[in-house]
């Protein structure tokens, strides 16, 4: 494999120069910010804390790849925001429907085949084939959503909230492409915007809700 291969995969790159991609480098410094709040909202919360730390390593995976453009800053880019889908299915499963640790373990696990096969679907679909291995997540999200609205249904609310934001954003990412001509800069910034408030928001949930079920 040729680590150094590069993409030209957004409208606002026009060569392989390090600033190529201005905006949608500096735009990541939303993931870092959010981050940082999150970590301190979590008040000595390990998964909280945890949940932050990857948020702050998807904030630095995305510059890199918006700067260098290359094989290897690719799996900079993706690798933490599989990390942090991962650890917060892990956290819903356990926290949320309360199952115990090897179950939502394995139910976190589950979500590679799921997003994988789900993601194919959405490839064949035009619009949504630009971001078709992402659009399993807000259907997920969503039925955890439905599912808990008997259970915990200020949870539910919040987890659909997330959902709804998340599609929003994908909508901005997958629109980058198709609206170059009339649009240069291209509109995968408001994907990192508003997917950083998408992805803190989530942690928020979280922190929401282990705090209510430790309130006494």
């Amino acid at each position: 494999m040729d680590w150094t291969r590069t993409f030209d995969s957004y409208c606002e790159r026009t060569d392989f120069t390090y600033w190529s991609e201005p905006l949608n480098a500096v735009t990541n410094l939303a993931f870092i910010l959010v981050a940082i709040v999150m970590w301190r909202r979590s008040d000595g919360a390990i998964p909280g804390r945890v949940l932050s730390a990857i948020l702050f390593a998807i904030g630095i995976g995305s510059y890199l790849f918006h700067t260098h453009a290359t094989v290897w800053a690719v799996l900079l880019d993706i690798t933490p925001i599989l990390m942090f889908s991962l650890t917060y299915i892990f956290l819903a499963n356990r926290d949320y429907w309360g199952l115990p640790v090897w179950s939502s373990a394995l139910g976190a696990a589950f979500y590679i085949p799921y997003s994988a096969g789900v993601g194919s679907l959405f490839g064949m679909v035009p619009f949504f084939e630009t971001s078709s291995q992402y659009w399993p997540l807000p259907l997920l999200i969503f039925a955890y959503a439905v599912l808990l609205r008997d259970r915990w249904p200020t949870t539910s609310r919040n987890l659909a909230l997330g959902a709804s934001l998340l599609c929003v954003s994908l909508v901005f990412r997958s629109l980058d492409e198709p609206l170059c001509d009339v649009f240069p800069l291209g509109t995968h910034t408001a994907w990192h915007i508003l997917n950083a408030a998408m992805l803190g928001w989530m942690i928020e949930t979280w922190l929401r809700h282990r705090r209510a079920v430790l309130s006494p």
